[in-house]
């Protein structure tokens, strides 16, 4: 009988066809191609600010229509569901927008700037009785449910530690999203929330947190080594940085064995498990062709979701939105203070 469980898996043909209407065209790019690829989720319109980029983008994914602005594309009675894809300060308006014209909203990550931020989109979308979740892609991946059915499961025994690293070479650039504060700059904001929510959905919310860091010259956070302990006493060793490539890697420690997740953890790849007894077993996965592929999970995933009546992600709850921004906030704060 092998370790390493089967992915119990969404089929993409027994959700809802939604109508996405989609702001931004950077990662959206990525997104769309995914979602047309892989799943029955269809975007019918999209807005940005170049409009000769924008027109390009719709040429190429088969999008009909081509809104002038954010208030157009949020009113199209033809759209469902708003994927907010554009830099992380213009989130919080453009998605309150969106919750206001009634739509359902998936807003990539980070949801906001800041953790208060995240709490008045996620409340205006539980007033407005819409589905609002944040697009934490990685969760909804074949082997984010492996490691679910392993955590209930007691496979690791007690966690005690976790280890998470995402550092890419970024040559620094005033101008650029990933320098500029104006445009929600920095590797915390852009690479650490990956290695803190995937921390949190081991251990959950840390009860203390410790960081060092750098800052670019731009005042940003380009590095960050990060400390994090529960209650319980589980902990987490967290590393980002623009100055190195990385491993891209993240393990989990119990009292029973390891489990690595490889490399880039953050999407399709795979898992190793090394039990204490000696016992090893490895799980890869290579269904899609492409890593950003992966993306389709968490839209067929936001549809069933629609489907069922649900205002959050069960998979991704509102309060851990906010909890691991809180996080992020610290770290920052913490960083730039030196």
């Amino acid at each position: 009988m092998p370790l390493i469980p089967a992915p119990r898996l969404i089929d993409p043909a027994a959700v809802p066809a939604l109508r996405w209407g989609v702001i931004g065209t950077g990662i959206a790019d990525q997104f769309v191609h995914a979602i047309h690829a892989h799943t029955v989720q269809r975007a019918v319109a999209v807005t940005a600010r170049d409009a000769a980029k924008t027109r390009a983008f719709a040429e190429r994914h088969g999008i009909a229509r081509v809104h002038p602005t954010v208030e157009a594309l949020v009113a199209d009675p033809e759209v469902d569901v708003v994927y907010v894809a554009t830099p992380h300060p213009l989130h919080r308006e453009q998605a309150l927008a969106a919750i206001a014209a009634g739509k359902h909203v998936l807003i990539e990550k980070p949801i906001a700037m800041t953790a208060a931020d995240a709490r008045e989109i996620l409340d205006a979308g539980r007033a407005a009785g819409v589905l609002v979740a944040e697009a934490m892609w990685t969760r909804y991946l074949p082997q984010a449910d492996v490691i679910r059915q392993l955590f209930e499961a007691g496979t690791l025994g007690e966690i005690d530690l976790v280890r998470a690293d995402f550092g890419s070479l970024v040559e620094f650039d005033p101008t650029s999203r990933m320098f500029d504060p104006a445009l929600g700059g920095g590797a915390m904001l852009d690479l650490g929330v990956y290695i803190v929510a995937f921390a949190s959905s081991i251990i959950g919310p840390p009860a203390t947190i410790r960081s060092v860091g750098t800052l670019a010259p731009t005042g940003v956070d380009d590095s960050a080594t990060i400390a994090l302990r529960t209650d319980a006493g589980a902990q987490a060793a967290l590393t980002t940085t623009f100055g190195a490539i990385t491993p891209i890697e993240a393990s989990v420690f119990g009292s029973r064995g390891r489990l690595d997740v490889l490399s880039p953890f953050y999407g399709p790849s795979g898992i190793r498990l090394i039990l204490s007894d000696g016992e090893v077993e490895e799980w890869r996965d290579d269904a899609l062709p492409q890593v950003h592929d992966g993306l389709s999970y968490q839209a067929t995933a936001f549809a069933s979701f629609v489907a069922a009546g649900l205002l959050e992600s069960p998979l991704h709850p509102h309060d851990e939105v906010v909890s691991v921004l809180e996080t992020i906030d610290e770290v920052r704060r913490q960083i730039a203070a030196g």
